[in-house]
């Protein structure tokens, strides 16, 4: 069994007819679908709804996982539990396709599933798994948790996206002529591509590479013996490997093998482009240049339409209608995981992303005796909700993490919540009136968070990084924090920060929002309007074909990628 077929003239738009698959370790397609963590996955969600809108020739490529990343649960006070249930899809399709994968010189079956396309209206999607009763106990336990934290597991799990990836696509008739890499994780098929030509170029031809961030955990690097052993590199000797990728010391940069391996390579914002290029310089050939392409989530999927069919009829009335309905939608989450009933008419403020220290959840509370005076002004209250995932195993955001929820039991207008998948982030999106975005400058690649939530008229409140600066005017589709010197010292980082943020809030965004509602509104309007199409993922998959796909050496100069900077 193949993919399943359709007429070509059905198929795919005549501007995207070039063959490729998109391998990424994580998907966020569908709330049933529990195979993704955080960001990565919802960037890739968005992308393979817009590949599907847009008749584009995408295949997904990405691993079932059998207990997903984690299910965010809670102890017996309250604080995070992190558990790990097992997860049954009925809704994929069986071809009944195993291909072999060779990890620790040992065979490993890797069974192929089919993610339907009209199921979530998403690019076609090719699913692997070692959970099957063939494999032994060990080699069942490569799939079954996203971003396990043994290191030899996680080494296993890019052999199979990368290589078992390929060989499905191959058992599937699938000629595919881009291999487009979500993250330096699929890079092993970069090396079965080699053994195939045994020719860089000839790889560099079939392989484009996007880079997600700055941060060195996910810059992933690991000694270059342990992963011949492991079989990431095939057949390939070690003299080849280093030659082909440029490494000459024992730590083997995922990142850098990618970067060497591909024709293209694109940062994932403007700001980020100009940080990777600076990062990666030594290792970009001559005249190379990362460019940026801007993330971007799809509003056909994110946009609340009653919100949408408002701002067409510019009925200001109805916007403030329609956002305190979807407020009170959110505050009945609030209620059943809290206790605590909120109001629709006093600000909201959400903190909501992956937990980790340089995105700064508590930077709110910095200043703590400042925080309490706000969260207690009576005249001009505020409500402020944070909801996210740390990774189960970091144990400084899961300590944040609950250190906000023991915070949250003496303020009656605070909450955390916890499950923060795709509906949660949904119903956050649309029923706040202030999304904030606390990242270290130049430490935030992109941050796609905020881009959905300006589509449902919640205002962007951040830090000068990631895309916030290509698209927010301060004061009119946006809220803007001034940004501190990235060189000082941390702790003064978060002073500065805090201090800036802590003015905004009480001199400027609190006052607007319960003295100049016409303004208010007219806010949520301009970025509502201007959110899309730049922001709207259509955009960043027509770039992806025409900057990526299609790229070759004659087409794109130094020059020229340094002008898109």
């Amino acid at each position: 069994m193949s993919l399943p077929q359709m007429p070509e003239s059905e198929r795919f738009n005549p501007l995207y007819q070039q063959e490729v698959a998109y391998f990424s370790m994580e998907f966020a397609i569908h709330q049933a679908f529990k195979i993704y963590s955080g960001g990565l996955g919802f960037l890739a969600g968005s992308h393979m709804r817009s590949a599907y809108e847009l008749k584009q020739n995408v295949t997904g490529v990405g691993i079932l996982w059998s207990y997903g990343y984690y299910d965010q649960l809670r102890n017996e006070d309250r604080t995070m539990r992190a558990a790990h249930i097992r997860k049954h899809y009925y809704f994929l399709d069986d071809p009944h396709v195993t291909v072999t994968v060779m990890i620790s010189g040992k065979p490993v079956l890797v069974k192929v599933l089919l993610l339907r396309s009209e199921l979530f209206q998403s690019a076609p999607m090719v699913m692997l798994t070692t959970d099957i009763a063939e494999n032994d106990h060990l080699s069942r336990t490569i799939t079954q948790q996203l971003y396990d934290s043994n290191t030899e597991t996680r080494i296993a799990q890019e052999i199979v996206l990368g290589v078992g990836g390929l060989k499905a696509l191959e058992a599937l008739g699938k000629e595919v002529e881009i291999c487009h890499m979500n993250e330096g994780h699929a890079v092993p098929l970069a090396f079965r591509l080699y053994e195939k030509y045994r020719d860089v170029e000839e790889v560099r031809k079939r392989v484009v590479f996007t880079t997600h961030t700055p941060e060195t955990a996910g810059n992933e690097a690991h000694n270059i013996y342990l992963l011949q052993k492991l079989g990431f590199f095939g057949e390939l000797d070690l003299e080849t490997v280093r030659e082909i990728t440029g490494t000459g010391s024992d730590m083997f940069s995922l990142t850098v093998a990618a970067l060497k391996l591909s024709k293209i390579s694109n940062a994932v914002s403007k700001i980020h482009a100009e940080v990777a290029n600076g990062m990666w310089r030594d290792v970009l050939g001559t005249g190379e240049k990362i460019i940026p392409i801007t993330n971007a989530q799809n509003k056909r999927y994110w946009q609340d339409r009653g919100l949408k069919r408002a701002l067409v009829e510019n009925a200001d009335y109805e916007i403030v209608f329609r956002k305190k309905h979807l407020k009170r939608m959110l505050f009945n989450v609030v209620a059943d995981q809290t206790g605590k009933m909120f109001d629709p008419d006093v600000l909201t403020i959400v903190w909501a992303r992956r937990f980790a220290e340089y995105k700064r959840p508590g930077l709110l509370k910095y200043d703590y005796e400042r925080f309490l005076k706000m969260v207690g002004n009576k005249d001009m209250p505020v409500q402020i909700i944070w909801a996210g995932k740390p990774y189960p195993t970091d144990g400084t955001a899961v300590g944040i993490f609950n250190e906000l929820i023991h915070l949250s039991h003496d303020i009656e207008n605070i909450a955390v919540l916890t499950g923060y998948e795709l509906e949660l982030s949904g119903i956050l999106k649309r029923g706040s009136d202030i999304w904030l975005n606390t990242p270290r400058m130049n430490r935030e690649a992109s941050g796609t968070s905020g881009m959905s939530a300006s589509m449902n008229g919640t205002i962007h409140l951040s830090i000068p990084d990631g895309w916030h600066p290509e698209f927010a005017i301060h004061g009119h589709n946006a809220f803007t924090i001034s940004g501190c010197d990235p060189t000082l010292p941390l702790h003064e980082q978060d002073r500065l920060d805090n201090k800036n943020l802590m003015d905004l809030l009480e001199e400027e965004i609190i006052p607007m929002y319960y003295h100049d509602q016409k303004r208010w509104v007219s806010i949520i309007k301009n970025a509502m309007q201007e959110i899309v199409p730049y922001f709207d993922s259509a955009r960043m998959a027509q770039e992806y074909y025409e900057k990526m796909y299609a790229f070759g050496p004659a087409t794109v100069t130094s020059e020229s990628a340094s002008a898109s900077l």
